[in-house]
């Protein structure tokens, strides 16, 4: 798994009133290296996004977050999936 942060541009940030307040925004990119089956992929993406949205974000700045998935993937333990997932954000210091 690749995590790619890099910090928002304001100019292009949606208005407070459109969106709920977030310290960032993130995307889960699963491309067809992954597992050619587009069911395994689109599991994979729900289970990312899903683990996403439940951490509480801590970075100062509005920050943009992609996490691209490495062929193999499809094979690996949710659990181990989730856990990698989250030591990554830990380490670019985007959750406590």
């Amino acid at each position: 798994m690749l995590l790619r942060v890099i910090a928002a541009h304001p100019a292009l940030l949606p208005p407070p009133e459109c969106h709920r307040p977030s310290a960032w925004r993130g995307a889960v990119v699963v491309s067809g290296k992954v597992s050619k089956r587009a069911v395994v992929r689109n599991r994979l993406r729900r289970l990312l996004h899903r683990h996403l949205l439940s951490l509480d974000p801590t970075p100062l700045q509005p920050s943009w977050v992609v996490l691209s998935l490495k062929p193999g993937s499809a094979e690996l333990d949710p659990v181990q999936l989730l856990g990698e997932c989250s030591h990554l954000l830990r380490q670019a210091g985007l959750t406590k």
